[in-house]
């Protein structure tokens, strides 16, 4: 007989770096075996958001921006960081559109939420569809942010992602997931 999974026991928590970009904490845990480890390290982060924004022609607002991690250029959906103080991720979601885009609707639906590295990270992803999307202002970035906004046909969107050229997880799943709920 199968043996059921099991939690693993959380001994102690420390944080061992806290910076407002990055919180780095630091588990001992017990594993269900009694194993203890003192060194299981985890990223905490905050939650994000993600829209896939149509407008009512069908083209697809995507973001171009350099990642310095990756240190390279990606197409992405526009999303972000639900800022500290936000407790509704769809209001949170029609800002970074906003902020990113200058695109924003009033037709704005939750797809789904996601977990993106469980494994390491604490954060979740909130996925939205957001139909009939207009330009209402220009972008308003932080000094940081360097972002090209680019128009996609809703119809080449899949090619885009079979093909690699979008290849950022989330924006690749919130495509495929978008893409079916509207049918297509």
């Amino acid at each position: 007989m199968a043996k059921g999974i099991e939690r693993w026991k959380t001994l102690k928590s420390e944080i061992i770096f806290n910076h407002r970009w990055y919180t780095l904490r630091r588990d001992h845990v017990e594993l269900p075996g009694g194993k203890v480890m003192d060194d299981y390290f985890v990223s905490v982060r905050p939650n994000v958001v993600l829209t896939f924004p149509v407008t009512a022609d069908n083209q697809v607002i995507f973001v171009r921006q350099y990642k310095h991690a990756a240190g390279d250029i990606f197409m992405e959906l526009p999303g972000g960081v639900i800022d500290e103080g936000e407790t509704v991720p769809l209001d949170a979601a029609k800002r970074e559109m906003l902020e990113e885009t200058g695109y924003t609707s009033d037709d704005v639906e939750p797809v789904l939420e996601v977990i993106d590295n469980p494994t390491k990270d604490t954060n979740r992803i909130f996925f939205f569809l957001a139909r009939n999307v207009q330009q209402v202002a220009e972008q308003d970035l932080d000094e940081s942010e360097n972002i090209e906004v680019v128009k996609v046909p809703l119809e080449e969107v899949e090619s885009l992602v079979l093909s690699g050229k979008i290849n950022v997880s989330g924006s690749v799943a919130l495509c495929l997931l978008a893409l079916r709920k509207l049918g297509l």
